[in-house]
């Protein structure tokens, strides 16, 4: 559409970083041109609503764009924000063993939980992924965005609340995707991993149609991916379990029997092992323990994924109608399926009595015992571990219909309606609990020969069988597979007008922008029915559904009072509708930048930021567990017990059933946020940024321990002072005594009663020069430090140091205090060539955590606790351009095959994963090429 656009006479600032946006492969195709440039177009960034000349303001914003996704060696979205500096927390997807979303890809910022930072894929909010983080959140999946397609990356630090709403506490990401293409492309790539797996395909094919005036344009693009698994077996340092521990290797107790009551291991085959010897590959034999010993391969630990395997589909269009010169129709939609494949492994493929039947008493040996037996692939048969694949199938789409244009000679307007929705399937391995039990029962276990005084069943078992391989076909008699249901929908209408020049000011025109929004979301989580009435062995899941409703009014202005100040304030008001009430929150920011010269750029931000009840949080179902060695207060205290000396109360240590679920009457999550620091651009081709945060978060979700819930009823019930988070009658419905005043069950939802603060550094680097006749090269730089976490997990508890406590830091989140990446790119002529890095600081060891300090000792190794060292991985590739219209890439990443093997010693011998593995892979070198084809080109 005709608009027309502002332009500006080039500041150093401006264009040095402009300049040094540039990728390698751009750098190639503009060396011959004057780098002198003397004027930039008016630009929207995702840190603010009003077009503004300025590339950088008073708020910083990473941009990454398509350009330096492809030089870098990215293959996916989830790879560019999970590498990015600002992601120093550790994270649960494909590489972790049995989490709760397993076939999700997940990013967060500093630390925060990936639902604290707000996703958009052009400036709309992402869909939330149906199942939960961590078993608990709602987060975005961001897996199905097809990365041939996008344009660039906006990241968008710190608390962004009062531009864009809730979520947007750590900050915001805006995945914006192409709108027009002249012509078209085709890209195919093909991968490989140096050590084995994850063998990968992916095609792509964009293409852009316009009519013969110009008015109206689509673009179409399709995009097809498969790659192969990784298995732990197929990389050294997960294929057995670990071999430079703090102890010796230890097999897996894969035939176990143990005394109930002292917990000593028991060797019941008369063969030593000798019987079971060709399970795992012949692997299986005796192993030995401080606690006696059992059978077992260390080589079970091989057999699970360690990065998924996916077969995807996307589709996307992005269509414009100029109606006149005042009026632009637009749509765009996106659909996305994936199909992702992983298996959790041995660790979670067995039978044992302490899950479902409890101890028994063995005739023969005069003693309470318990059984666990594993499941090799040998018992599966068959092609064994690859026969019990879990796979995740999700549908998604997005679609937006919407009107852009101007009025009125300054104004600009766009409304818009967004529809989406996603769908998941999760098709889980199950061992069904009464055939597997009563398999057992009848083959190892045999008869019940009468019960014990304290109502034990009494066996005989045949040691044999149990010391066996399973007959064919048993292994399929008591599996199967479940089929769990889930969806997320929104509709949000979204209408924004905007002022770049609504009056004159000395240093400036002052710009305006409002935005009215308004919709609802719904989440339902329908588990297979037999996970949650018993039928499944050793796994459970818990359902949940709920809808809410939301509009929202945000105004943004931008006064430029001097050639050197500009103040930028915002507002935004938020109103939620949740199960019948209404949960609103008022939240603002100010920003202040200072220019003493065109090249000296200081910046500052104070806001408030919140997140509202999310649906899981308010609708999540509730699920049982056991508080065992419980403090019953209360029964203490009528016994003249005070809280602080329980230990000879009769009910000082008692086991109750628990139960735990969301709550719709949660307050919002609050945090107070600010930023300073400065941008430096002494030339043209040079910038560089310091920026300081700070987070303040109240309200944060957790549940009340059941220490804590019984010892607010000691409180209430005695008239004294309850600071536990809940108010006494909360307490006195939640706490559930009988007749005689024993406990019967306690009920812990989730409530606002953590708090966190936060600081954070981040700093960046951005040169180009041009070399002669050797090209040009550019270099850029991301950082950032961690100065303090700290958490209050509840109200009246001490705060956590997660920077200098490692427990606490291994508990609560792995992450590292520093974080940086970059890359240096030479281009020259035809050729360009990127070297990325990515570096991730020292974090605490596992011996560090396991004895809750660095100045624990292992007694029996000698191996100190301590830190691990950093840890940096490059890529690198090779663009090669054979025709103006053809382009050959070559793309190693993980270039020197980099793996956490430094991470064993800390770690004991029987750990199939000795490294940390939410913050680190064991993937090792991969190596892609591809060939971009373009035609249709003017």
């Amino acid at each position: 559409m005709p608009r027309q656009r502002r332009t500006l006479v080039s500041a150093p600032l401006a264009f040095a970083i402009a300049a040094s946006l540039c990728a390698a492969p751009a750098l190639a195709q503009e060396a011959d041109k004057d780098s002198r440039a003397t004027n930039l177009d008016r630009v929207t960034v995702t840190g603010s609503l009003i077009p503004q000349t300025q590339i950088e303001n008073q708020t910083p914003v990473l941009t990454i764009s398509a350009e330096a996704i492809q030089a870098r060696g990215f293959s996916s979205v989830a790879e560019v924000l999970q590498q990015s500096s600002l992601t120093t927390g550790g994270l649960q997807g494909g590489q972790t063993s049995a989490s709760f979303t397993q076939g999700a890809e997940a990013a967060g910022m500093f630390g925060l939980n990936p639902g604290y930072t707000k996703y958009l894929i052009n400036g709309r909010p992402m869909l939330s992924y149906p199942a939960l983080y961590n078993g608990s959140d709602a987060f975005n999946n961001i897996s199905g965005i097809p990365i041939d397609i996008v344009e660039r990356i906006e990241v968008l630090p710190g608390g962004q609340s009062s531009l864009y709403g809730s979520d947007a506490i750590a900050g915001v990401v805006n995945i914006i995707l192409k709108e027009r293409m002249d012509g078209g492309t085709l890209n195919v790539r093909g991968g490989t991993y140096s050590d084995g797996g994850g063998n990968s395909f992916r095609f792509s094919a964009a293409n852009g149609f316009n009519s013969a005036d110009d008015r109206f344009r689509a673009l179409v693009n399709v995009q097809y991916e498969k790659t192969n698994p990784i298995w732990g077996y197929q990389r050294e340092l997960t294929r057995q379990n670990n071999t430079r521990g703090y102890t010796r290797q230890l097999p897996s107790n894969d035939f176990l029997v143990f005394d109930a009551d002292t917990n000593d291991f028991l060797m019941m085959d008369p063969t030593n092992c000798a019987s079971v010897a060709g399970q795992f590959g012949g692997t299986t034999r005796l192993g030995q323990r401080t606690a006696g010993q059992s059978c077992g391969s260390p080589f079970g630990a091989g057999y699970r994924t360690i990065k998924n395997g996916k077969e995807s589909s996307q589709f996307y269009s992005a269509l414009t109608y100029d109606v006149n010169d005042n009026v632009q129709l637009f749509a765009d939609a996106l659909y996305s399926y994936e199909s992702v494949t992983y298996n959790t492994g041995a660790g979670y493929n067995f039978w044992g009595t302490d899950i479902s039947m409890g101890p028994f008493f063995d005739q023969s040996s005069g003693r309470y015992l318990g059984l666990q037996r594993v499941f090799s692939p040998e018992d599966i048969g068959g092609a064994g571990y690859r026969e019990i694949m879990n796979t995740d199938r999700s549908r998604s789409y997005q679609l937006t219909l919407g009107a852009r244009g101007s009025f009125g000679g300054s104004w600009d307007y766009e409304a818009s309606v967004t529809r989406g929705e996603y769908k998941l399937n999760e098709r889980g391995y199950a061992r069904w609990n009464d055939p597997i039990n009563a398999w057992f029962a009848d083959n190892v276990l045999g008869p019940v020969l009468g019960q014990t005084d304290d109502g034990y069943n009494i066996y005989n078992p045949n040691w044999s069988a149990f010391y066996s391989k399973l007959p064919a076909g048993a292994f399929q008699s008591f599996t199967g597979f479940t089929n769990s249901h889930s969806r997320t929908w929104q509709t949000q209408t979204r209408a924004q007008i905007t002022n770049s020049s609504l009056f004159a000011l000395p240093g400036g025109d002052a710009g305006f922008a409002a935005v009215v929004e308004g919709g609802s979301e719904g989440w339902n989580y329908t588990p297979d029915e037999r996970l949650t009435d018993g039928t499944v062995f050793g796994t459970t899941a818990v359902a949940g559904n709920g809808h809410r409703s939301n509009y929202a009014v945000t105004s943004e202005l931008r006064l430029p009072l001097h050639d050197m100040l500009t103040v930028t304030a915002s507002g935004r008001y938020d109103a939620f509708k949740i199960a019948g009430h209404t949960v609103d929150k008022p939240t603002y920011s100010i920003g202040i930048e200072f220019r003493p010269f065109e090249s000296l750029l200081f910046r500052g931000k104070y806001g408030t930021a919140f997140r509202a009840p999310s649906l899981p949080d308010a609708f999540q179902g509730r699920s049982g567990y056991y508080a065992n060695s419980a403090k019953d207060y209360y029964r203490c205290g009528q016994l003249g017990f005070a809280p602080s000396n329980t230990v000879d109360c009769r009910y000082g240590s008692v086991s109750v059933f628990g139960t735990q679920s969301g709550n719709p009457d949660l307050k919002p999550i609050t945090a107070d946020v600010w930023n300073a620091g400065l941008v430096w651009a002494p030339m043209s081709n040079l910038s560089v940024s310091l920026d300081y945060y700070n987070w303040k978060i109240k309200n944060e979700v957790n549940t009340l321990s059941s220490d804590q819930l019984l010892l607010a009823e000691y409180y209430c019930r005695n008239g004294l002072t309850n600071t536990a988070g809940a108010t006494c009658a909360e307490v006195a419905e939640w706490i559930t005594r009988d007749a005689s005043g024993a406990l019967e069950e306690i009920y812990t939802p989730k409530l606002n009663v953590a708090r966190q603060n936060l600081q954070a550094v981040t700093a960046s680097f951005k040169y180009v020069q041009d070399i002669g006749r050797f090209g040009s090269l550019q270099f850029a730089s991301n950082y950032t430090n961690m100065l303090k976490r700290e958490l209050q997990p509840q109200i009246g508890d001490p705060f956590l140091d997660l920077l200098g406590d490692p427990y606490a830091m291994w508990t609560y989140d792995s992450f590292a205090k520093v974080r940086a990446d970059g890359s240096v790119g030479w281009a020259l002529d035809k050729w360009t060539t990127t070297l990325y890095f990515n570096y991730i600081g020292r974090t605490p060891n596992y011996l560090a955590n396991l004895g809750r300090g660095y100045d624990y000792v292992d007694p029996t190794s000698g191996y100190k606790a301590g830190k691990w060292g950093s840890y940096t991985t490059y890529n690198l590739s090779v663009n090669y351009r054979a025709m103006d219209n053809l382009t050959f890439s070559l793309m190693v990443n993980n270039l020197f095959n980099k793996v956490p093997d430094n991470q064993q010693h800390s770690f004991a011998g029987n750990i199939d994963a000795p490294y940390n593995d939410n913050l680190y892979n064991a993937y090792g070198r991969a190596i892609y090429v591809q060939a971009q084809y373009d035609f249709g080109r003017k």
